[in-house]
């Protein structure tokens, strides 16, 4: 790739050719061309991939770019180039910026292929060992160093210290370590050669793959301990999971050459005596060589993670037909606790496990039966003593668990079908203790029986008639536990439902159901013919219960909704003030929630004397009467009425408390002024006034239960009033109960604290104001009789006029308002007053100043005359 040179004669000075626009328009064409070949070199170069899986591609596509981009780079250091730049740039051409553009493109692209060439170039030794090296030790040592270079190139390039790019290189690691691993453990040839030899091959190739995975992590490690910004948190799938999966690969490969040479070792050195039938040895050979021909004949490669379905199944062939020679020691350690198939039950279960493996034994002893002589040879009579010692006992062992299980059933079985149908839970082991609990009666033991005699008949064995009866209504069975364990969700779900004192209010209900119940877990059983009219009767009686509780919970629900009207309402309504309006004064503060509570109170009441009537209404459903007065009810009138005096209480609590926190928010709600009455500073309301005022609220507050009559004892009908004396009327209300609320006293006291606290604070704000009492607490009159009688000069009464005069300009710059937490101080009226004491004294000194000088003045008069 060359630059085209410019044809016209560039000797000469820069500037004298930057006018000649003959010169001007042949560079421009030139630098043109030399832009859109600088451009489309670049674009080339960004597209190229490299060509290969392996690192070494990824080492030569960044040398090609380097050489590409090197040769162009310095074409462009040309003194002919250099020199074209510079006209252009005198003559202030249009084509040089994008010359220039590409031209720093060109450097940037180069200075990162240097860069990277360099720094993958520190790399090669390494790689040209994990690929090439002799041997699997010098792979192994070669591993840890390379990571180590590529810590430093993560390090200190400013190219490959990204994610990007340095996790593609290090996949094509990766694959160059599999490809070493490929080449090391061959499986075509794996299984031909001395196994030994093999063995050491799988793992010497499985410690390079495990080598490789190892050293990341620590080079992980160092890079964080490092104090690095950039951590290495690569995708570990991409790196390692073909990695990983050759490994767990060598490890299944070395299995089958372990189990192979433990099968040789057993079979092969009695065949070397046994002569007289080489077809039953050949037979048996090929039997042990067959373990491994899947292995041999392998059309895949086991190495490809896409065939690894493929491998299992090859696998899992080797390793059933390989277990043979396990037979014995799996059935002594699983003896007590055999291994159960999905859904076997335990007897069952146990006696076709010990079947299956005497199964796959019985395989073995026939296979060297069919070599007479092996089993005339020392290790065939061991192997034949093997296989009849297992074989008596399993034969035994299926025996002793067939008669216990018999016997057991046989015993059990009438017993358990004598069981109720229900039975009562123990009251610690339920939530709640309103009601009675029960549970279906189905014994986890009948149901085992009945899966056991199914499974006893599929192994062909004999089992007790009545086991097999029940077996054969294992559906009826299952259909009644089912209807009864939803029947008594159903019922335990709706007792649920149910608060104390609606549990006593149906009892008569209940009792009905209970009676019902009482057949299913004192008569019947699971031999009984009545079940099915059981449940009947029970869905037709919790069907009436069921409605009678709903209606009754929609009647609670309303009055819990007037109950909740009652308890949300604000009794401490303050009035609003805009912007700009000046708040109320103490006292109409007060008057004002006084009204405002007045208005509310008879919706109140109007709320509470709907209840009793719904609670009539739940009389006739339960009692067919409505009297407001029926014995059965008198436990439910209670419960309302001491949920009414809970609502009541929290009513008045929760209005306490709010008007406590608007009394200590940081919003004042009502004003007070500050005024003097000589010879004290004080509030005007005063502070006693305005605590009275609080206290009488609160009482207000308070008194509102009084408009909530009680109902006479046993009923849900109000209180009359009583005539204690011909002028006395008593009314019985929840005043008095709610008066004496530990909460509701504790609130009040609370509130009238922190109003004190307040007012209190304002007097302590005030008293600085006491250092202008002299203004009115010094007797005027003695005071300035003492002045005249010094006969001051002039001067003297100057100052005491610029005295009081500073004094009053003092008072104007004082603020006026004070807002402390709910109350603003008014401070205008005290600062007049200041004022206009103070004036007063400036008067009275003035007179007194006019008097002395007249007096003066006509003394002189007198002595100009004489």
């Amino acid at each position: 790739i060359e630059l085209e040179m410019p044809t016209v004669n560039l000797d000469g000075d820069v500037a004298v050719l930057a006018t000649v626009p003959s010169v001007v328009q042949s560079l421009e064409s030139c630098a043109v061309t030399w832009q859109k070949l600088i451009s489309t070199v670049l674009k080339q170069q960004l597209r190229k991939v490299p060509q290969g899986h392996g690192p070494f591609a990824e080492i030569e596509l960044w040398r090609d770019k380097n050489a590409t981009l090197s040769a162009l780079t310095e074409q462009t250091k040309l003194p002919e180039v250099q020199k074209v730049l510079k006209i252009l740039q005198q003559a202030e051409s249009k084509c040089v910026g994008d010359l220039q553009t590409v031209l720093s493109d060109l450097k940037n692209y180069h200075v990162e292929a240097l860069d990277n060439v360099k720094f993958l170039s520190s790399l090669e030794r390494h790689l040209q060992n994990l690929a090439h090296g002799p041997g699997s030790d010098v792979v192994l040592n070669t591993i840890p160093s390379l990571l180590n270079a590529l810590r430093m190139v993560w390090v200190m390039s400013r190219h490959y210290n990204k994610e990007e790019r340095m996790v593609p290189l290090m996949e094509r690691i990766a694959w160059q370590i599999s490809k070493r691993v490929c080449e090391v453990v061959d499986v075509h040839t794996l299984f031909v050669e001395d196994t030994a030899a093999a063995k050491k091959k799988i793992t010497e190739g499985k410690s390079i793959l495990e080598q490789w995975k190892k050293c990341y992590f620590i080079t992980c490690a160092q890079v964080e301990e490092s104090g690095s910004e950039r951590y290495w948190k690569f995708d570990l799938k991409c790196l390692f999971e073909k990695t990983d999966y050759m490994t767990a690969i060598c490890q299944d490969l070395h299995d089958v050459l372990q189990v192979t040479e433990e099968l040789y070792n057993v079979f092969i050195p009695e065949l070397t005596t046994v002569t007289e039938n080489p077809k039953g040895i050949d037979a048996l050979l090929r039997e042990v060589n067959g373990l491994i021909s899947p292995m041999k004949e392998l059309r895949f490669d086991p190495f490809n993670i896409a065939r690894a379905r493929a491998w299992k199944s090859v696998l899992r062939g080797f390793r059933e037909e390989a277990s043979v020679e396990n037979v014995k020691q799996i059935f002594v350690q699983n003896l007590e606790d055999p291994p159960l198939y999905k859904n076997h039950p335990p007897v069952a279960g146990a006696i076709s496990w010990s079947r299956s493996l005497l199964h796959r034994i019985k395989h073995t002893i026939i296979r060297f039966q069919e070599v007479e002589e092996l089993l005339t040879s020392e290790h065939g009579k061991k192997v034949k003593q093997i296989y009849l010692k297992v074989a008596k006992k399993m034969k035994e062992y299926e025996d002793e668990k067939y008669k216990e299980w018999r016997e057991s059933t046989e015993q059990m079985l009438p017993l358990l079908l004598k069981h109720n149908l229900l039975t009562v839970v123990p009251q610690e082991s339920v939530t709640t203790k309103k009601s009675i609990c029960f549970s279906v009666n189905f014994s986890p033991i009948l149901q085992e029986i009945i899966t056991e005699t199914k499974s006893m008949e599929q192994l062909g064995l004999a089992v007790p008639e009545m086991a097999r009866y029940v077996a054969l209504q294992e559906d009826k069975y299952l259909r009644y536990k089912i209807r009864l364990t939803k029947m008594l969700d159903h019922y335990h779900k709706l007792m649920g439902t149910l608060n104390e004192a609606e549990t006593k209010l149906l009892d008569d209900h209940i009792q009905e159901l209970l009676r019902i119940f009482k057949s299913g877990h004192k008569r019947l059983t699971w031999s009984s013919l009545g079940i099915g009219e059981f449940i009947v009767q029970y869905t037709q009686a919790i069907g009436k219960l069921e409605s009678l509780v709903h209606q009754i919970h929609n009647i609670s629900e309303d009055i819990s909704s007037k109950l909740l009207f009652i308890e949300s309402a604000n009794l401490f309504k303050f009035p609003l003030s805009k912007n700009g309006d000046e708040l109320p004064e103490a006292e109409a503060f007060f008057e004002y929630i006084k009204f405002e509570r007045a208005k509310d109170v008879e919706p109140l009441v109007r709320k509470y004397s709907e209840i009793p009537p719904l609670l009539i209404e739940v009389e006739g459903r339960v009692a067919n009467t409505k009297t407001g007065k029926s014995p059965k009810l008198t436990s439910y009138y209670a419960y309302w009425e001491k949920r009414i005096y809970q609502v009541l209480t929290q009513l008045i609590v929760k209005n306490l408390q709010a008007f406590n926190a608007a009394v200590l928010a940081n919003v004042p709600l009502l004003q007070i002024k500050a005024v003097l009455s000589v010879p004290e500073i004080t509030f005007e309301p005063t502070a006693s006034e305005t605590d009275k005022m609080t206290a009488q609220s609160i009482q207000d507050c308070l008194e509102v239960t009084k408009h909530f009559l009680r109902w006479m004892h046993g009923t849900c009908i109000e209180c009359p009033p009583q005539h204690v004396r011909e002028d006395e009327v008593v009314t019985f209300s929840f005043y008095s109960d709610v008066s004496q609320s530990p909460l509701m006293i504790e609130q009040a006291v609370l509130v009238t604290q922190n109003v004190h606290q307040v007012l209190a604070s304002l007097s302590k704000y005030v008293n600085q104001w006491n250092r202008y009492d002299l203004l009115w607490k010094t007797d005027k009159g003695t005071e300035l009789e003492r002045l005249a009688a010094q006969q001051p000069a002039c001067v003297t009464f100057d100052e005491q006029l610029q005295f009081y005069m500073k004094m009053a300009q003092e008072v104007t710059q004082q603020p006026l308002i004070k807002d402390e937490q709910f109350i603003r101080l008014q401070l205008a009226p005290l600062a007049l007053s200041v004022q206009e004491n103070a004036k007063g004294w400036m008067t009275s000194l003035g007179k007194l100043l006019h008097e002395s000088a007249r007096e003066k003045l006509v003394r002189l008069q007198e002595e100009i005359q004489v």
